[in-house]
Protein backbone atom coordinates (compact mmCIF):
# COMPACT_ATOMS: atom_id res chain seq x y z
CA UNK A 1 0.00 0.00 0.00
CA UNK A 2 1.30 3.84 -0.33
CA UNK A 3 1.56 5.41 2.68
CA UNK A 4 1.83 8.61 4.08
CA UNK A 5 4.05 9.90 6.71
CA UNK A 6 3.54 13.54 7.83
CA UNK A 7 6.62 14.50 10.56
CA UNK A 8 9.01 17.42 10.48
CA UNK A 9 11.66 15.17 11.95
CA UNK A 10 13.69 13.55 9.51
CA UNK A 11 15.39 11.11 12.32
CA UNK A 12 11.65 9.89 13.38
CA UNK A 13 10.51 10.02 10.06
CA UNK A 14 12.81 7.97 8.73
CA UNK A 15 12.50 5.00 11.62
CA UNK A 16 8.87 5.31 10.66
CA UNK A 17 9.69 4.86 7.15
CA UNK A 18 12.56 1.59 7.35
CA UNK A 19 9.35 0.01 9.54
CA UNK A 20 6.56 0.15 7.15
CA UNK A 21 8.68 -1.13 4.08
CA UNK A 22 9.65 -3.65 6.00
CA UNK A 23 6.53 -4.69 5.45
CA UNK A 24 6.09 -3.86 2.05
CA UNK A 25 4.15 -0.65 2.03
CA UNK A 26 5.56 1.94 -0.62
CA UNK A 27 5.76 5.25 1.60
CA UNK A 28 5.65 8.66 0.53
CA UNK A 29 6.84 11.48 3.17
CA UNK A 30 5.99 15.04 4.15
CA UNK A 31 7.56 17.56 6.69
CA UNK A 32 4.08 19.34 7.31
CA UNK A 33 0.28 19.36 6.85
CA UNK A 34 1.19 21.71 3.78
CA UNK A 35 3.64 18.84 2.30
CA UNK A 36 0.73 15.67 3.08
CA UNK A 37 -1.56 17.80 1.48
CA UNK A 38 0.01 18.52 -1.85
CA UNK A 39 0.68 14.45 -1.72
CA UNK A 40 -2.52 13.79 -1.26
CA UNK A 41 -3.59 15.76 -4.66
CA UNK A 42 -1.47 13.96 -6.99
CA UNK A 43 -0.67 10.36 -5.12
CA UNK A 44 -3.23 7.71 -4.59
CA UNK A 45 -2.45 7.29 -0.83
CA UNK A 46 -4.40 4.32 1.46
CA UNK A 47 -3.70 5.67 4.68
CA UNK A 48 -2.13 8.77 6.57
CA UNK A 49 0.05 8.20 9.74
CA UNK A 50 1.17 11.55 11.59
CA UNK A 51 2.91 13.50 13.93
CA UNK A 52 1.14 16.38 15.70
CA UNK A 53 3.42 19.42 16.24
CA UNK A 54 4.35 20.76 12.98
CA UNK A 55 5.16 23.98 11.08
CA UNK A 56 3.19 25.57 8.69
CA UNK A 57 0.25 22.97 9.50
CA UNK A 58 -0.20 20.64 12.32
CA UNK A 59 -1.66 17.24 12.65
CA UNK A 60 -4.86 18.28 14.51
CA UNK A 61 -5.22 20.45 11.41
CA UNK A 62 -4.45 18.16 8.94
CA UNK A 63 -6.46 15.78 10.34
CA UNK A 64 -9.40 18.46 9.87
CA UNK A 65 -8.61 19.27 6.17
CA UNK A 66 -8.59 15.25 5.21
CA UNK A 67 -11.80 14.88 6.93
CA UNK A 68 -13.07 18.03 4.93
CA UNK A 69 -11.97 17.00 1.88
CA UNK A 70 -14.35 15.17 -1.01
CA UNK A 71 -11.27 12.88 -2.28
CA UNK A 72 -9.53 11.64 0.78
CA UNK A 73 -12.07 11.88 3.55
CA UNK A 74 -12.91 8.36 4.18
CA UNK A 75 -8.57 7.96 4.33
CA UNK A 76 -7.22 5.76 7.83
CA UNK A 77 -5.66 8.65 9.73
CA UNK A 78 -3.15 7.64 12.98
CA UNK A 79 -1.65 10.32 15.32
CA UNK A 80 1.93 9.29 15.92
CA UNK A 81 2.70 12.09 18.52
CA UNK A 82 5.46 12.14 21.45
CA UNK A 83 4.54 16.22 22.20
CA UNK A 84 0.72 15.72 22.08
CA UNK A 85 0.39 13.24 24.40
CA UNK A 86 -1.98 14.17 27.41
CA UNK A 87 -5.76 12.11 27.34
CA UNK A 88 -7.50 15.31 26.38
CA UNK A 89 -4.59 15.89 23.53
CA UNK A 90 -6.11 12.25 22.41
CA UNK A 91 -10.06 12.89 22.99
CA UNK A 92 -9.10 16.18 20.53
CA UNK A 93 -7.56 13.93 18.04
CA UNK A 94 -10.70 11.43 17.94
CA UNK A 95 -13.01 14.37 17.50
CA UNK A 96 -10.83 15.62 14.87
CA UNK A 97 -11.62 12.64 12.57
CA UNK A 98 -8.14 9.96 14.30
CA UNK A 99 -8.98 6.45 13.84
CA UNK A 100 -6.01 5.42 16.16
CA UNK A 101 -3.83 7.54 18.84
CA UNK A 102 -0.09 6.45 19.85
CA UNK A 103 2.54 7.95 21.59
CA UNK A 104 5.91 7.93 20.58
CA UNK A 105 8.26 5.69 20.38
CA UNK A 106 5.30 2.75 20.27
CA UNK A 107 6.80 -1.06 19.42
CA UNK A 108 6.82 -1.79 15.84
CA UNK A 109 3.87 -4.60 16.25
CA UNK A 110 1.65 -1.73 17.85
CA UNK A 111 1.99 0.51 15.03
CA UNK A 112 1.46 -2.37 12.34
CA UNK A 113 -1.90 -3.09 14.46
CA UNK A 114 -2.98 0.43 14.53
CA UNK A 115 -2.48 0.87 10.80
CA UNK A 116 -4.15 -2.61 10.08
CA UNK A 117 -7.23 -1.62 12.74
CA UNK A 118 -7.28 1.22 10.86
CA UNK A 119 -7.31 0.00 7.44
CA UNK A 120 -10.33 -2.60 7.97
CA UNK A 121 -12.59 0.24 9.48
CA UNK A 122 -12.33 3.00 6.50
CA UNK A 123 -14.25 5.92 7.16
CA UNK A 124 -17.64 5.99 5.06
CA UNK A 125 -17.94 8.95 2.17
CA UNK A 126 -19.52 11.89 3.74
CA UNK A 127 -21.27 14.39 1.29
CA UNK A 128 -19.64 17.92 1.76
CA UNK A 129 -21.06 20.27 4.25
CA UNK A 130 -21.10 23.55 6.12
CA UNK A 131 -19.24 24.05 9.13
CA UNK A 132 -21.92 23.01 11.56
CA UNK A 133 -21.68 24.61 15.57
CA UNK A 134 -20.06 21.56 16.55
CA UNK A 135 -16.86 21.98 13.93
CA UNK A 136 -16.99 25.76 15.62
CA UNK A 137 -16.83 24.70 19.04
CA UNK A 138 -14.00 21.66 17.86
CA UNK A 139 -12.04 24.30 15.93
CA UNK A 140 -12.19 26.43 19.17
CA UNK A 141 -10.86 24.15 21.88
CA UNK A 142 -7.76 23.11 18.97
CA UNK A 143 -7.18 26.70 18.99
CA UNK A 144 -7.00 26.82 22.41
CA UNK A 145 -5.12 23.19 22.46
CA UNK A 146 -2.59 24.82 20.45
CA UNK A 147 -2.35 28.12 21.87
CA UNK A 148 -1.72 25.91 25.60
CA UNK A 149 1.20 24.06 23.94
CA UNK A 150 2.90 27.10 22.26
CA UNK A 151 2.75 28.77 25.85
CA UNK A 152 4.42 25.46 27.32
CA UNK A 153 6.88 25.35 24.31
CA UNK A 154 7.68 28.74 25.18
CA UNK A 155 7.84 28.38 29.01
CA UNK A 156 10.29 25.57 27.96
CA UNK A 157 12.14 27.82 25.53
CA UNK A 158 12.53 30.86 28.23
CA UNK A 159 13.90 28.33 30.66
CA UNK A 160 16.27 26.71 28.22
CA UNK A 161 17.56 30.37 27.72
CA UNK A 162 18.15 30.91 31.11
CA UNK A 163 19.90 27.75 31.32
CA UNK A 164 21.83 28.40 28.47
CA UNK A 165 22.67 32.52 29.94
CA UNK A 166 23.76 30.76 33.30
CA UNK A 167 26.12 28.30 31.64
CA UNK A 168 27.49 31.14 29.46
CA UNK A 169 28.18 33.09 32.53
CA UNK A 170 29.87 30.42 34.14
CA UNK A 171 32.03 29.35 30.97
CA UNK A 172 32.75 33.07 30.79
CA UNK A 173 33.87 32.99 34.45
CA UNK A 174 35.83 29.40 33.73
CA UNK A 175 37.42 31.14 30.78
CA UNK A 176 38.68 34.16 33.07
CA UNK A 177 39.64 31.82 35.61
CA UNK A 178 41.57 30.35 33.02
CA UNK A 179 43.43 33.51 31.79
CA UNK A 180 44.35 33.75 35.36
CA UNK A 181 45.51 30.84 36.13
CA UNK A 182 47.38 31.00 32.60
CA UNK A 183 48.87 34.29 33.51
CA UNK A 184 49.88 32.71 36.81
CA UNK A 185 51.42 29.70 35.32
CA UNK A 186 53.14 32.24 32.67
CA UNK A 187 54.65 33.96 35.42
CA UNK A 188 55.81 31.33 37.05
CA UNK A 189 57.83 29.85 33.99
CA UNK A 190 59.50 32.87 33.92
CA UNK A 191 60.29 32.68 37.36
CA UNK A 192 61.24 29.20 36.60
CA UNK A 193 63.59 29.65 33.60
CA UNK A 194 65.13 32.70 35.76
CA UNK A 195 65.83 30.75 38.71
CA UNK A 196 67.20 27.72 36.62
CA UNK A 197 69.10 29.99 34.57
CA UNK A 198 71.06 31.87 37.63
CA UNK A 199 71.52 28.19 39.54
CA UNK A 200 73.05 27.12 36.05
CA UNK A 201 75.36 30.35 36.19
CA UNK A 202 76.11 29.58 39.89
CA UNK A 203 76.45 25.62 39.10
CA UNK A 204 78.93 26.25 36.14
CA UNK A 205 80.78 29.01 38.38
CA UNK A 206 81.08 26.42 41.13
CA UNK A 207 82.10 23.46 38.68
CA UNK A 208 85.07 26.00 37.30
CA UNK A 209 86.41 27.01 40.77
CA UNK A 210 86.01 22.91 41.50
CA UNK A 211 87.90 22.31 38.52
CA UNK A 212 90.86 25.04 39.59
CA UNK A 213 91.14 23.68 42.63
CA UNK A 214 91.34 19.76 42.02
CA UNK A 215 94.14 20.81 39.79
CA UNK A 216 95.83 23.31 42.19
CA UNK A 217 95.65 21.05 45.15
CA UNK A 218 96.48 17.44 42.65
CA UNK A 219 99.70 19.86 41.79
CA UNK A 220 100.26 20.90 45.39
CA UNK A 221 100.22 17.89 47.25
CA UNK A 222 102.20 15.75 44.10
CA UNK A 223 104.83 18.33 44.44
CA UNK A 224 105.82 17.63 47.92
CA UNK A 225 105.00 14.16 47.50
CA UNK A 226 107.67 13.70 44.94
CA UNK A 227 110.12 15.58 47.35
CA UNK A 228 109.67 12.81 49.37
CA UNK A 229 109.46 10.13 47.42
CA UNK A 230 112.52 11.49 45.44
CA UNK A 231 114.90 11.83 49.00
CA UNK A 232 113.56 8.54 50.48
CA UNK A 233 114.54 6.87 47.37
CA UNK A 234 117.94 8.87 47.11
CA UNK A 235 118.47 8.30 50.22
CA UNK A 236 118.19 4.45 50.36
CA UNK A 237 120.15 4.28 47.33
CA UNK A 238 123.27 6.35 48.47
CA UNK A 239 123.16 6.19 52.03
CA UNK A 240 121.57 2.04 52.36
CA UNK A 241 125.80 1.17 53.47
CA UNK A 242 125.00 3.83 56.18
CA UNK A 243 121.54 2.28 57.99
CA UNK A 244 120.37 -0.05 59.59
CA UNK A 245 118.21 -2.67 58.87
CA UNK A 246 114.66 -0.57 60.61
CA UNK A 247 116.14 2.35 59.05
CA UNK A 248 115.91 0.60 55.51
CA UNK A 249 112.32 -0.66 56.34
CA UNK A 250 110.97 2.87 57.35
CA UNK A 251 112.22 4.29 54.29
CA UNK A 252 110.39 1.23 52.34
CA UNK A 253 106.97 2.03 54.17
CA UNK A 254 107.72 6.16 53.35
CA UNK A 255 107.90 4.92 49.44
CA UNK A 256 105.12 2.57 49.55
CA UNK A 257 102.68 5.13 51.24
CA UNK A 258 103.88 7.80 49.04
CA UNK A 259 103.05 5.74 46.17
CA UNK A 260 99.48 5.13 48.01
CA UNK A 261 98.97 8.85 47.96
CA UNK A 262 99.38 8.89 44.62
CA UNK A 263 96.55 6.19 43.95
CA UNK A 264 94.81 8.13 46.53
CA UNK A 265 94.83 11.95 44.51
CA UNK A 266 94.19 9.98 41.14
CA UNK A 267 91.05 8.85 42.48
CA UNK A 268 90.06 11.58 44.04
CA UNK A 269 90.44 13.50 40.75
CA UNK A 270 88.63 10.80 38.61
CA UNK A 271 85.56 11.04 40.98
CA UNK A 272 85.85 14.38 40.47
CA UNK A 273 85.41 14.30 36.71
CA UNK A 274 82.62 11.57 36.45
CA UNK A 275 79.60 14.27 37.70
CA UNK A 276 81.40 17.02 35.24
CA UNK A 277 82.39 14.97 32.15
CA UNK A 278 79.52 15.25 29.65
CA UNK A 279 77.30 12.40 28.12
CA UNK A 280 77.41 10.84 25.03
CA UNK A 281 74.73 8.43 24.97
CA UNK A 282 74.92 5.16 21.99
CA UNK A 283 74.56 2.21 21.33
CA UNK A 284 76.83 -0.03 23.51
CA UNK A 285 77.30 -4.09 23.76
CA UNK A 286 78.55 -4.58 27.38
CA UNK A 287 79.27 -7.90 27.29
CA UNK A 288 82.05 -7.01 24.16
CA UNK A 289 83.34 -4.38 26.92
CA UNK A 290 83.44 -6.72 29.63
CA UNK A 291 84.81 -9.66 27.15
CA UNK A 292 87.73 -7.27 26.45
CA UNK A 293 88.43 -6.17 29.92
CA UNK A 294 88.69 -9.57 31.10
CA UNK A 295 91.60 -10.35 27.99
CA UNK A 296 93.29 -6.78 29.15
CA UNK A 297 93.29 -8.50 32.79
CA UNK A 298 94.69 -11.84 31.56
CA UNK A 299 97.40 -10.61 29.32
CA UNK A 300 98.24 -8.51 32.07
CA UNK A 301 98.60 -11.78 34.12
CA UNK A 302 99.31 -14.39 32.05
CA UNK A 303 99.80 -17.27 34.45
CA UNK A 304 96.44 -17.04 36.13
CA UNK A 305 93.67 -19.53 35.08
CA UNK A 306 90.35 -17.79 35.74
CA UNK A 307 87.05 -19.03 34.77
CA UNK A 308 85.68 -16.79 32.02
CA UNK A 309 81.76 -16.24 31.68
CA UNK A 310 80.10 -13.28 29.15
CA UNK A 311 76.53 -13.11 27.96
CA UNK A 312 76.72 -12.28 24.61
CA UNK A 313 74.91 -9.58 22.84
CA UNK A 314 74.24 -7.56 25.47
CA UNK A 315 73.27 -3.88 24.26
CA UNK A 316 71.99 -1.03 25.85
CA UNK A 317 72.76 2.66 25.59
CA UNK A 318 74.66 4.71 27.41
CA UNK A 319 78.10 6.89 27.34
CA UNK A 320 80.59 4.14 26.78
CA UNK A 321 83.76 5.84 28.08
CA UNK A 322 81.52 5.96 31.85
CA UNK A 323 80.43 2.68 31.61
CA UNK A 324 83.80 0.68 30.63
CA UNK A 325 84.69 2.48 33.02
CA UNK A 326 82.45 1.13 35.41
CA UNK A 327 82.64 -2.37 34.44
CA UNK A 328 86.50 -1.86 34.45
CA UNK A 329 86.08 -1.19 38.09
CA UNK A 330 83.92 -4.20 39.21
CA UNK A 331 86.00 -6.54 36.90
CA UNK A 332 89.25 -5.51 38.57
CA UNK A 333 87.35 -5.72 42.04
CA UNK A 334 86.49 -9.63 40.84
CA UNK A 335 90.08 -10.11 39.42
CA UNK A 336 91.77 -9.12 42.04
CA UNK A 337 89.28 -10.65 45.13
CA UNK A 338 89.82 -14.24 43.10
CA UNK A 339 93.79 -14.30 43.11
CA UNK A 340 93.57 -16.69 46.09
CA UNK A 341 91.05 -18.92 45.36
CA UNK A 342 92.32 -21.94 43.48
CA UNK A 343 89.54 -21.88 40.95
CA UNK A 344 88.18 -18.53 40.07
CA UNK A 345 85.50 -18.00 38.23
CA UNK A 346 84.22 -14.11 36.87
CA UNK A 347 81.04 -13.74 35.40
CA UNK A 348 79.21 -10.68 33.40
CA UNK A 349 75.34 -11.32 32.65
CA UNK A 350 72.03 -10.08 32.47
CA UNK A 351 68.51 -10.88 34.19
CA UNK A 352 65.21 -9.05 33.76
CA UNK A 353 63.36 -8.73 36.71
CA UNK A 354 59.71 -7.84 36.05
CA UNK A 355 60.15 -4.12 33.74
CA UNK A 356 63.36 -3.58 34.36
CA UNK A 357 67.03 -5.35 33.26
CA UNK A 358 68.96 -6.11 35.23
CA UNK A 359 73.43 -6.72 34.95
CA UNK A 360 75.79 -8.59 37.51
CA UNK A 361 79.35 -8.76 37.63
CA UNK A 362 79.65 -12.14 40.00
CA UNK A 363 82.53 -13.76 41.04
CA UNK A 364 83.53 -16.43 43.39
CA UNK A 365 86.18 -15.00 45.71
CA UNK A 366 86.51 -13.34 49.09
CA UNK A 367 83.57 -11.60 49.09
CA UNK A 368 82.14 -9.74 51.97
CA UNK A 369 79.89 -9.59 55.21
CA UNK A 370 76.31 -8.35 54.35
CA UNK A 371 75.99 -6.56 58.00
CA UNK A 372 78.46 -4.17 56.43
CA UNK A 373 77.13 -3.22 52.88
CA UNK A 374 76.12 0.40 53.83
CA UNK A 375 80.50 0.81 53.65
CA UNK A 376 80.41 -0.41 49.71
CA UNK A 377 79.89 2.46 48.02
CA UNK A 378 81.42 4.72 49.74
CA UNK A 379 84.91 7.09 48.70
CA UNK A 380 87.87 5.20 50.24
CA UNK A 381 86.02 2.67 52.26
CA UNK A 382 87.43 -0.89 52.54
CA UNK A 383 85.97 -3.80 53.74
CA UNK A 384 89.73 -5.77 53.36
CA UNK A 385 92.91 -4.43 54.41
CA UNK A 386 95.46 -2.95 51.91
CA UNK A 387 97.78 -5.42 53.25
CA UNK A 388 95.28 -8.28 51.43
CA UNK A 389 94.52 -6.46 48.62
CA UNK A 390 95.72 -3.50 47.15
CA UNK A 391 93.77 -0.53 46.09
CA UNK A 392 92.26 2.97 47.50
CA UNK A 393 88.69 1.90 47.74
CA UNK A 394 87.38 4.86 45.26
CA UNK A 395 86.55 1.83 43.02
CA UNK A 396 82.85 1.04 43.97
CA UNK A 397 82.25 5.07 44.52
CA UNK A 398 83.30 5.28 40.94
CA UNK A 399 80.76 2.72 39.83
CA UNK A 400 77.60 4.23 42.14
CA UNK A 401 78.36 7.53 40.65
CA UNK A 402 78.29 6.35 36.58
CA UNK A 403 75.55 4.24 37.45
CA UNK A 404 73.41 7.56 39.29
CA UNK A 405 74.29 9.53 36.41
CA UNK A 406 72.88 7.05 33.76
CA UNK A 407 69.79 6.80 35.80
CA UNK A 408 70.14 3.24 37.31
CA UNK A 409 70.58 2.15 40.91
CA UNK A 410 73.39 -0.73 41.98
CA UNK A 411 73.26 -2.98 44.80
CA UNK A 412 75.72 -5.69 46.61
CA UNK A 413 75.12 -9.01 47.26
CA UNK A 414 78.25 -11.16 49.09
CA UNK A 415 79.19 -14.31 51.59
CA UNK A 416 82.48 -14.10 53.35
CA UNK A 417 84.91 -16.62 51.48
CA UNK A 418 81.88 -17.51 48.82
CA UNK A 419 82.29 -14.17 46.54
CA UNK A 420 80.52 -11.29 45.87
CA UNK A 421 77.87 -10.02 43.08
CA UNK A 422 77.12 -6.30 42.11
CA UNK A 423 73.92 -5.85 40.07
CA UNK A 424 73.06 -2.46 38.48
CA UNK A 425 70.18 -1.51 36.42
CA UNK A 426 70.28 1.75 33.80
CA UNK A 427 67.71 3.77 32.68
CA UNK A 428 65.94 2.08 29.59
Amino acid sequence: MNILIADDNATNLKLLRVTLEAEGHNVFAAGDGVEAMLVLEHQKIAAVISDILMPRMDGYRLCYEVRKSRTSHDLPFIFYTSTYTTPSDEKLAMQMGADSFLRKPAPTDKILWALREAMDCPHRPQPARAASAGDVELMKDYSERLVNKLEERNCELQAACEKLFLLNQTVCNRSAQLEQAQEALKKANNELERRVRERTAELEAVNAELETFNHSAAHDLRAPLRGIDGFSAALLEDCAAHLSADGKHYLQRILQNTARMKEIIDSLLELSRINRCEMKLTAIDLGEVARAILEELQEAEPGRKVEIRVAPNVVTQGDERLLRSALENLLDNSWKFTAKKGNPCIEFGVQSETAETVYFVRDNGAGFNMAHTRHLFGPFQRLHSADEFPGTGAGLATVQRIIARHGGRIWGEGTPGEGAAFYFTLRQ
